[in-house]
């Protein structure tokens, strides 16, 4: 017999700091949110709210355009 599935609730590691700002240049804050595969974590994983999922996104690309996070893992 399975056990139910039980969620824990996720707060925002944002929203609990009182983070305003994402930095796309803090690239150890980043990497958290990054695969192994470079690929940006959805918000269940991440445990991020709406806005600050956005915001997130937006930091993770700009990084990646000025060359701070590689696009791909090789």
């Amino acid at each position: 017999m399975k056990k139910p599935l039980v969620e824990r609730e996720r707060f925002c590691s944002f929203c609990v700091n009182a983070a305003n700002e994402i930095d796309y240049k803090s690239i150890q804050q980043l990497q958290r949110f990054i695969s192994n595969y470079s690929k940006i974590l959805p918000r269940k994983r991440t445990g991020a709210c709406a806005k600050h999922q956005r915001k997130l996104a937006k930091a993770i690309k700009r990084a990646r355009f000025m060359g701070l996070v590689a696009f791909t893992n090789r």
